[in-house]
């Protein structure tokens, strides 16, 4: 009888109680193969140790960092399946060079994360907010000093045309605005099929009435928006960032909402999170902010599962998974041989 496929899920999917966390996430769809086994691995801090990690064929991550020390010398790891689009706490070399397969789940965040978008762009330009507080002090007398700014004909600027990018144009299409986008790695022609004028990052950042960060954070995107490259920015825009934190100087971001030479923005990363109580950025009443979590939605949580079970199915089967990030690794004989053993299974 063929060894089962042992998949380790990480701690930080449960509640203290036990319980799922983020609810269904697609787990039914390994339990019902009587080739997989999933059980969840122990609280193990902030960095999967390699004697947990080697211990199972797959591993489906969420916060854990996985690290060069995690996969070293893993003979059995084969899949390290990331809940979620973001892949700064793997390290993607290790991993090739151990024959690890990383995958993420595009597919899952794809409308949730746009939808976060639209959600921050229509809190900005209708000062939604400002005009909550002042429902709550009584200060209805005060209405005329927040008056929002109308969208149609507005132009949104997009740091990122990839997945998400994409999307985000999608779900703003009915709002009648005009879309402008940097993204190195996509062409003029793409780009308008897409709905955007394709122009340079400082170009982008001098036309938008609001900016929004879509894209990566890799070395060569981050601090991306400096001081210099904020200065650029209208003093009636917006900047908005579900993408990551360190794609921003967050102490060059703090002082021009401070001194106000930008209108305002919402962010739901930051250069270090959680971001400390006592940081300038919070005292802001300019900024709306959340936990990282804009896009926590059942709709996220079952799509990002579910993808990520499709990867771990495919790879217990043998097959390459659809959404591979270090796909360099499936040339090798190390990776070939791996995937050889579950296909004999």
């Amino acid at each position: 009888m063929p060894s089962p496929f042992r998949v380790g899920i990480t701690a930080d999917f449960l509640k203290a109680d036990g319980s799922l966390g983020f609810g269904d996430i697609g787990l039914e769809t390994l339990s019902e193969n009587p080739q997989i086994y999933y059980e969840y691995l122990p609280p193990c801090g902030a960095e999967l140790p390699a004697k947990i990690a080697d211990r199972f064929d797959a591993l489906l991550v969420l916060a854990p960092r996985v690290t060069a020390a995690t996969v070293e010398q893993c003979r059995r790891l084969t899949l390290v399946a990331r809940f979620g689009v973001g892949y700064d706490t793997v390290d993607v070399g290790a991993c090739t060079r151990n024959n690890v397969l990383l995958t993420i789940t595009p597919s899952g965040v794809r409308r949730p994360v746009a939808v976060s978008a639209l959600a921050m762009l229509l809190a900005l330009s209708h000062k939604l907010l400002a005009k909550d507080r002042l429902t709550r002090a009584g200060r209805w007398h005060e209405k005329l000093d927040y008056v929002g700014s109308g969208l149609t004909g507005r132009t949104l600027g997009l740091i990122g045309l990839g997945n998400i990018g994409r999307e985000i144009l999608r779900v703003t299409s009915p709002l009648e605005m005009n879309a402008v986008a940097y993204d190195p790695f996509v062409s003029a022609e793409a780009a308008r099929a897409s709905g955007a004028t394709l122009l340079s990052l400082d170009d982008v950042l001098r036309q938008a009435d609001f900016v929004c960060i879509c894209c990566a954070l890799t070395s060569q995107t981050h601090h991306l928006l400096d001081a210099q490259r904020l200065a650029l920015m209208k003093p009636s825009a917006f900047l908005i960032n579900v993408a990551r934190g360190p794609i921003v100087d967050q102490a060059a971001l703090t002082r021009v909402l401070q001194e106000r030479r930008i209108a305002g923005a919402a962010l739901d990363v930051f250069e270090q999170e959680p971001i400390a109580v006592d940081d300038p950025l919070l005292q802001l009443e300019n900024v709306i902010v959340s936990p990282h979590a804009i896009c926590w939605t059942d709709e996220l949580f079952r799509g990002n599962g579910q993808a990520a079970c499709r990867s771990i199915l495919d790879v217990a089967a043998g097959r390459t998974p659809a959404e591979v990030v270090n796909r360099e690794v499936l040339n090798q004989p190390g990776m070939i041989e791996k995937l050889a053993r579950f296909i004999t299974q």
